[in-house]
């Protein structure tokens, strides 16, 4: 495995991340455990999570999991750096959703207690907040940093204004700010290169991508459709949509011998922006199929045929960008 500093801080993580949305609605607890356990084996020590994944309203399923998981010991805990979010409503009441410092500190407590540890590595704003100030949010945050209850901060899906904007109120505070930023990207999804990326690479934030198969799109969707599988329905509508790219990637895929999902994680590693792409795998066998693409090199020749394949919004790699 390989290993990489987390932005600008000192932590070291995985070069991929393993999500962990799958566990309890896709995937059981038990093989949850099993998937955890080989990324341990594998060397995986990031782990990604939220307090709204499995989707029940106020129960943190996917917390719980992973809770229990850690209390079987073994210093499961001690080998794996946790992130998990705050933001996503967590009950009916006024108060339970959102940043406000009330919410932050309600919802680090309990994620905290479902993950039954004192303290979470990296704490991750799960979406902007526009109604409450970056003093109230710097100042909840500053709390729980120096109650040693959370480790880092972090954020996903801000837009590039929203970094700047929370960087320079942590500045001015004396504050570490945000070391890593949680975004949509992959080879169909480009739009964080226009602003995000250059936003995080000024201030030393590192880039976790989710969703960097597309949902599917990039992972042979049409190999596994002519092989009897379907695909989602929202794959299937996006695969309507780009079809003729979807080909021509799937052949680029076959020329080189690399697997399309190999392949599209192999991109967003050749970007010196990115930290560690989030898998989420719902077997062992998709956890371990993974790890090819951290093998994989693309040359400058095959990174331009994947621009022409999948153009960026500003027409060329992030790569190439005069930093």
């Amino acid at each position: 495995m390989q290993y990489v500093h987390l932005g600008r801080s000192g932590l070291l993580v995985s070069r991929l991340c393993l999500g962990t949305m799958n566990f309890g609605p896709l995937t059981s607890e038990e093989e949850s455990f099993q998937i955890m356990d080989r990324a341990l084996d594998l060397g995986i020590n990031f782990f990604d999570t939220a307090n709204v994944y499995g989707w029940k309203l106020g129960e943190g399923v996917t917390e719980n999991i992973i809770g229990k998981w850690f209390a079987q010991g073994g210093g499961r805990r001690e080998k794996v750096v946790i992130a998990t979010k705050v933001f996503g409503k967590m009950g009916e009441w006024p108060n339970e959703s959102k940043l406000s410092a009330l919410h932050i500190r309600k919802a680090c407590e309990d994620s905290l207690r479902r993950l039954r540890t004192d303290h979470i590595d990296l704490y991750q704003m799960h979406h902007i907040d526009p109604e409450t100030p970056w003093e109230e949010i710097w100042q909840a945050m500053e709390v729980l940093v120096q109650q040693g209850k959370v480790i880092y901060v972090g954020s996903s899906n801000f837009g590039g204004w929203h970094i700047a904007n929370a960087m320079e109120t942590a500045k001015q505070r004396h504050f570490m700010g945000l070391v890593s930023e949680q975004s949509l990207y992959n080879l169909a999804a480009r739009t964080i290169e226009l602003e995000v990326i250059p936003a995080c690479r000024h201030y030393g934030i590192g880039i976790i991508p989710w969703s960097p198969l597309a949902g599917g799109l990039l992972g042979g969707v049409l190999q596994k459709i002519n092989e009897g599988r379907r695909a989602s329905e929202g794959v299937q509508k996006q695969l309507e949509k780009h079809r003729a790219q979807v080909e021509q990637y799937e052949a680029f895929c076959r020329e080189i011998g690399e697997s399309p999902a190999d392949v599209a994680l192999a991109w967003l590693l050749h970007n010196p922006a990115v930290t560690a792409p989030i898998i989420g795998p719902r077997t062992i066998e998709q956890l371990e199929g993974s790890l090819r693409a951290l093998e994989i090199h693309l040359t400058e020749e095959m990174l331009k045929r994947l621009d022409e394949i999948w153009p960026g919004p500003g027409g060329e790699a992030p790569w190439a960008y005069a930093w």
